[in-house]
């Protein structure tokens, strides 16, 4: 890994279970490409939403993707799969309540 890239991006195993990070945050390389990416983030309103985090921060991010994008597409799909298993496994409580009152 680059240094500049290294300065800005962590991964320990005992934090967010070893995936790549922001430095010194919880904020996952996968979580920046997720709002750059899919929800259309810039890098400026990534670092507007979300305090603490600089804008090299992102950047840098960014370039590890790049630079690991089948290893962190991988995660992101494995985290996605794992969300709707839980979904499917895991009945809504409102939907459920929907259902009660439709047969009472």
């Amino acid at each position: 890994m680059l240094a500049s890239i290294k300065e800005h991006i962590d991964a320990t195993p005992d934090v967010c279970g070893g995936k790549p990070r922001i430095a010194g945050h919880r904020i996952r390389v996968q979580d920046v490409v997720i709002w750059h990416e899919q929800q259309g983030m810039s890098p400026d309103e990534i670092v507007s939403t979300y305090s603490g985090i600089t804008l090299a921060d992102v950047h840098a991010a960014l370039a590890y993707y790049f630079d690991h994008r089948e290893e962190i597409q991988h995660d992101i799909e494995e985290e996605r799969r794992f969300v709707e298993e839980v979904r499917r496994n895991t009945p809504s409580l409102i939907e459920q309540k929907l259902q009660r009152r439709r047969a009472g």
